[in-house]
């Protein structure tokens, strides 16, 4: 009898060794997708992070990703960051019970305040549609990137390990957040976006307190109130309240 975890129905699995981005061999899978597919890699020759940022990660880490036609517009697509965000933040709770998790507009998950997990979405547009969808992960489970690799202002990076005591392989990890995502990709799908937005607020970081939201060509600081029916987040200048749709967040 196989002692393997529970694994979502009709989602495929591709483990690797080792390759230079999973994000980069989704997208050469994704041409050939039967369905929804998870690509995993035990070691990153040249994983990436936002804005085109490489991504550390330290052996014993987690990387992967999660490829599939969504069939939805740019805008829909854009939202299931917020569906990754709440199963990554469910996966690493079932790990380590009682870890002082949060998540970080728009795409981090935090652990004792501190940065644990980033997630990174690209997708390819046909039409009016996405084509496909890649949605990739990377946790420090076992070890975080040295803080002078950052950039200048980024939050201090933990490790699941560090902060819990708590040992897992990365590939075991795999199985809590496929499973964390089929179920809420399964109610953004039927009941749209509204239940995904309320399960996120209950879990942000720093709603109700200051934070400073920096684009390419600006800084706002202001009251962090809400995130809006498109994911945005609600800054209170004291002024106005500014809807954003993309900055890196500062606290």
């Amino acid at each position: 009898m196989s002692t393997e975890p529970d694994w979502p129905e009709g989602v495929a699995r591709h483990v690797l060794g080792q390759t230079d981005s999973t994000m980069s061999e989704a997208s050469r899978l994704a041409p050939h997708l039967a369905g929804p597919a998870w690509v995993f890699a035990h070691r990153q020759t040249a994983g990436r992070g936002r804005r085109g940022r490489d991504w550390l990660a330290p052996e014993g880490n987690f990387a992967a990703t999660c490829v599939f036609r969504p069939a939805v517009s740019p805008p829909i697509a854009a939202l299931y960051s917020f569906v990754a965000a709440l199963a990554l933040y469910d996966a690493l709770a079932e790990v380590a019970p009682g870890a002082d998790l949060a998540i970080k507009w728009p795409n981090d998950v935090l652990l004792s305040g501190a940065k644990v997990a980033g997630i990174l979405l690209e997708s390819v547009s046909s039409g009016a549609s996405v084509s496909h969808l890649a949605i990739g992960i990377g946790v420090n489970l076992a070890a975080a990137p040295p803080v002078e690799a950052l950039e200048e202002g980024a939050l201090r990076p933990v490790s699941l390990r560090g902060e819990t005591g708590q040992v897992i392989a990365p590939l075991d990890f795999l199985f809590p957040l496929a499973r964390a995502f089929a179920c809420h990709a399964a109610t953004f799908e039927r009941d749209g976006f509204a239940p995904i937005r309320a399960a996120w607020l209950a879990r942000a970081a720093r709603i109700g307190q200051r934070v400073t939201a920096r684009t390419g060509t600006e800084t706002r600081t202001g009251l962090f109130e809400t995130i809006d029916e498109t994911g945005a987040l609600i800054l209170n200048t004291g002024e106005t309240r500014l809807p954003i749709a993309a900055a890196d967040i500062f606290f």
